[in-house]
């Protein structure tokens, strides 16, 4: 949390901006549609990797599809992971976001700009009823990020369990999944350093439903994870190829 309090404290008259900015957007909608709401996120975005000391690489975003609505299953290590998936999918996407954690400064802006599905963790009618709204929103050609692990505790680059429920929205909208590999996304917020960072976002081969049809939930959760799984252990080892750059202190990264 030690990088957010310095990024807070350097960038408090840009953050305020910021706020008001995002909030003025929000009550005018009809003068800012979804792509000017999602450009001012990725300024957003563009400002906290800046002050913030963190690089991000992408991979493989020539994979996503180009048309329709999917939902992209990631796994989850910290409050960076949804920031570095927008910036890397560059074209307006939503985030499914716990009600509770999402309140944080900017991250709550961003939630509201891009009009995400905030999850009331002991509220079940409240969560079918977002997932409906989510699943429709789909079947009209929206992208959403999901994290199906449900939330993150100091787990690094390993992944914890899928939860089934996560994918009855994907089968309801019969919608193309994206899994997404996370990669040291846990480095920008979890500890108390302010060196610069490295982390990842790998978009893996699309999932298209003819490919899941028939299957249980559980049965392409399972599908999802082995696969993100298969991805963090390649990336895993072509760290271990290329070894540590003492300079900046980071990793270095292989481009595909």
């Amino acid at each position: 949390m030690f990088r957010f309090y310095a990024l807070v404290t350097i960038t408090i008259p840009l953050i305020l901006y910021y706020v008001l900015l995002a909030d003025y957007y929000c009550d005018h909608e009809d003068r800012y549609d979804e792509d000017a709401r999602f450009a001012l996120v990725l300024r957003i975005i563009g400002s906290v990797k800046r002050f913030g000391r963190i690089r991000t690489v992408v991979l493989d975003d020539d994979k996503l599809p180009k048309e329709g609505g999917y939902i992209m299953y990631s796994n989850h290590q910290g409050k960076y992971d949804a920031l570095g998936i927008m910036e890397a999918h560059k074209t307006p996407c939503s985030v499914v976001a716990d009600a509770e954690r999402s309140q944080m400064l900017l991250f709550n802006q961003v939630i509201k700009l891009v009009r995400g599905k905030r999850l009331e963790r002991h509220n079940m009618r409240q969560q079918v009823t977002e997932l409906e709204k989510l699943t429709e929103e789909v079947r009209q050609g929206r992208r959403y990020i999901y994290f199906p692990e449900g939330g993150y505790d100091h787990n690094g680059n390993h992944l914890q369990e899928f939860r089934a429920g996560a994918f009855k929205c994907a089968v309801k909208a019969q919608a193309t999944i994206v899994p997404v590999a996370l990669y040291d996304s846990h480095l920008p917020f979890d500890f108390n350093s302010y060196r610069k960072v490295t982390t990842q976002v790998c978009f893996l081969d699309p999932i298209y439903y003819e490919e899941y049809k028939g299957k249980t939930t559980k049965e392409i959760g399972e599908m999802i994870k082995q696969r993100i799984e298969e991805k963090l252990v390649d990336l895993e080892e072509n760290r271990a190829r290329n070894g540590y750059n003492k300079k900046f202190k980071i990793y270095k990264v292989a481009q595909h």
